[in-house]
């Protein structure tokens, strides 16, 4: 049996019975995060589910489900905050709840995220037991679970509902179910105007498969050969050997001694009939409702961003990002938060090129690209960007990776150190100035 033979090997337990180790471990470390975060906030003399259902986003969603669009609060600098920021899918379901049970809005949006937390780590489970197996999939869940600014993923706030919408979909792109993959790309755009990394995810693998398809109609070799793209005489042009990068990425499996288990990412061929309608569906959400708020504004297709730039909230390259990071080199004290800034970039940055040199899915890639780039380049509040990359967890599969590769007793207690430090600091995080 050959190297690539094993790597098509595929496990017969079912999904969730693979994942229950990690749901597991994810519901402890959260736990523990809600634990400290009670204790803290009662020394404080604060209500540690106040914290968690009625600040800063949470309120906001809040009054959408009970009253609707169209309230706004004019600051005496003239900036005018309005509820249309807000995507509607959480507040929908917040609405929902309440309507159907006897919990208030507040209580339904902190129980959509308790169970969108849990489907969000049963989706990153997938996706990365997908591309490397079992083990690193479980790390990665763990991963993501410690974050420092992982309390959020159990406010009543839209990352938790926006990952597992994202991982779910990336998910079923890899698996080749371009219908639901599309569904959920456009309840993601339904979420976070960041739903447009998950539709550029479909549309990129969607163009991609297509070029393949056509490429094995001209060469009768290529059915042989799905893990090597036939080569074509001639093909220097530029544009044509980067597509053809970006098909190995899908197509090559990760380097051999990559991670400690190898598993194929190809996905099972769909009908091309099928991958038209997920990547028509996929930007369905996103599209709604910025044309809804254009034509409610007045202000037609670019309403939306009006609307976000009275919050302040656009997109610079980085430039007053940037800027912002610049300014703490200007005294001593402020210095190390800039170096702390700039280390932490540098390091989002280093992860994801291991992606891209570990050769992970193109969808991934592109996913995780968009939404670094949102996050980073953004001219948004800057201490909202912890909270806005957290949705990137495929930066996390090459750390996932070589946790794996540790032995159990070191890996758990390297995790345990993480949970303890994470809760900590979630709770003096929370009982401070965050989260915005």
């Amino acid at each position: 049996m050959t190297d690539l033979d094993t790597r098509v090997a595929r496990p017969h337990a079912p999904l969730l019975r693979r994942a229950a180790p990690a749901l597991l471990g994810y519901a402890a470390v959260r736990a523990l995060g809600l634990v400290v975060l009670v204790l803290w906030s009662a020394a404080r003399g604060k209500s540690a589910y106040t914290l968690l259902t009625a600040r800063w986003d949470a309120l906001w969603y809040t009054r959408v489900a009970e009253l609707g669009y169209g309230y706004e609060v004019r600051l005496p600098n003239g900036d005018v905050h309005s509820n249309l920021a807000f995507f509607p899918l959480l507040p929908w379901l917040e609405r929902s709840l309440h309507a159907l049970t006897p919990l208030s809005y507040a209580d339904a949006g902190f129980a959509v995220s308790l169970l969108a937390s849990l489907a969000a780590a049963c989706g990153i489970f997938a996706v990365a037991e997908r591309v490397y197996g079992p083990r690193t999939g479980l790390c990665a869940v763990l991963l993501w679970a410690v974050l420092p600014v992982g309390v959020v993923q159990s406010m009543a706030y839209s990352e938790s509902l926006f990952t597992a919408l994202a991982a779910w979909s990336l998910y079923a792109l890899l698996t080749g179910r371009w219908i639901t993959a599309g569904a959920l790309a456009a309840l993601a755009g339904l979420t976070r105007p960041v739903g447009v990394a998950v539709v550029a995810a479909v549309w990129v693998s969607g163009l991609l498969s297509y070029g393949r398809d056509r490429r094995g109609m001209r060469t009768p070799s290529a059915q042989g050969t799905a893990h090597a793209p036939a080569r074509e005489p001639g093909a220097s042009d530029g544009l044509r050997a980067s597509v053809r990068t970006l098909e190995c990425m899908v197509d090559t499996p990760p380097p051999s001694g990559a991670t400690s288990t190898s598993w194929s990412t190809a996905a099972p061929q769909a009908p091309p009939w099928r991958r038209a309608l997920g990547m028509l569906i996929a930007p369905l959400g996103a599209a709604g409702y910025v044309l809804w708020v254009g034509q409610r504004t007045g202000k037609g297709p670019l309403g939306y961003l009006d609307v976000q730039a009275g919050w302040r909230n656009g997109f610079d390259g980085g430039y007053a990002f940037a800027r912002f990071v610049a300014d703490k080199f200007t005294s001593i004290p402020s210095a190390f938060a800039g170096i702390g800034l700039v280390t932490g970039v540098a390091l989002l940055l280093w992860l994801y090129l291991a992606g891209v040199r570990r050769r992970q899915p193109v969808e991934l890639l592109v996913y995780t690209g968009v939404v670094l780039a949102l996050a980073l380049c953004a001219s948004s509040y800057f201490g909202s960007k912890p909270r806005l990359l957290m949705p990137a967890f495929p930066v996390l599969l090459p750390l996932a990776g070589a946790l794996a590769r540790l032995r159990t007793s070191r890996s758990a207690l390297v995790t345990a150190v993480l949970a303890v430090a994470a809760a900590v600091y979630g709770a003096f995080w929370l009982n401070g100035s965050g989260p915005p």
